[in-house]
């Protein structure tokens, strides 16, 4: 019997492209899996950058490009704003706010940073569209830095999204499937009402929390039915696997 296919997602967040932070050799490997994985989609939820600066940009995108995948969304971090990097980013990269659909499969990408502040803010002026960008997608998942809920072994609670309460309402009344977040280096997974809310560690920098190693997740959808499973793949070589429902 014909095993059925099964639709890949790589969800990498807080690279750090920098000299103080980057691990250029741990990219390489990074790279190299993620091909070797063959994903159709690649989200990156930010901290593309350590500082925002254009050289920091241009050498993450020479990395981001060698990632082989038909759709890629990317989406900026507190890091990624600072000196004005939002709007190099935008240069680089595109679009701060992306809608990208495949296979029934719909992804909305916002940025929650603000310039030079830490904490984040999505902002009551785009609820509606992305309330909207959803429609009736098969899938619905949703991309941002900050994450939604506070999430364990990453010290007192400073930077959560600030109107975190508003947008996990909106995600839930628009029948949001997944919620990738990045941002405090600590991979982790929530369940919210049946929403799963999925946190990415720092794929490629020492950015690191005590005895936490650089990762990123690989979520794999089954297509023809709703399962869904969740691993965790560690920059340096071996994975886990740390969720498998059937159905989202």
């Amino acid at each position: 019997m014909e095993e059925k296919r099964r639709m890949r997602i790589v969800h990498l967040s807080d690279i750090h492209v920098a000299e103080s932070h980057f691990l250029p050799e741990l990219a390489e490997k990074v790279i190299a899996k993620i091909n070797e994985l063959e994903p159709e989609i690649m989200v990156l939820t930010g901290d593309i950058t350590d500082g925002g600066y254009s050289p920091e940009f241009e050498q993450a995108k020479r990395y981001i490009d060698r990632i082989e995948c038909e759709v890629k969304v990317i989406v900026p971090g507190n890091h990624d704003a600072r000196n004005v990097g939002y709007l190099c980013f935008e240069d680089v990269f595109g679009t701060r706010m992306a809608v990208k659909r495949y296979r029934g499969v719909t992804i909305v990408g916002v940025d929650s940073s603000q310039p030079d502040v830490d904490e984040g803010h999505v902002g009551r002026d785009k609820y509606e569209w992305i309330m909207k960008s959803f429609g009736n997608a098969s899938v619905k998942i949703f991309a941002l830095h900050h994450h939604l809920i506070p999430v364990p072994n990453t010290g007192r609670e400073r930077n959560i999204l600030v109107d975190a309460g508003d947008v996990l309402d909106l995600l839930l009344k628009s029948g949001v499937n997944i919620a990738l977040c990045g941002h405090k280096h600590v991979p982790w997974v929530w369940n919210l009402n049946g929403m799963l809310i999925v946190n990415a560690g720092t794929a490629c920098s020492n950015r690191v929390k005590w005895g936490i190693p650089p990762s990123f997740n690989l979520i794999e959808l089954n297509e023809g039915d709703t399962g869904i499973q969740i691993y965790r793949i560690y920059s340096e070589g071996g994975q886990e696997l740390v969720l498998n429902q059937p159905e989202i």
